[in-house]
């Protein structure tokens, strides 16, 4: 009767780490996707800021000739 109980307490902690580490390896990869996506969204960005910078060099650079 002792061994059965032994097992019973054993299986479920066996089944309580087994639900854990499937919980933990599900947040991982959701974390990991975050991150691919925001590093995606960051490399998007940098290049709207570059072609803004473009367009403001070149105004700049117009309003300089107009007004000399």
């Amino acid at each position: 009767m002792a061994k059965s109980r032994l097992t019973e307490a054993a299986k479920t902690i066996g089944s309580a780490m087994g639900r854990a580490n499937r919980t933990a390896n599900r947040t991982a990869k959701k974390v990991a996707k975050a991150g691919v996506v925001a590093k995606k969204e960051l490399e998007q960005i940098s290049k709207q800021v570059e072609s803004l910078k473009k367009q403001l060099q070149k105004t700049s650079k117009r309003l300089r000739k107009a007004l000399a």
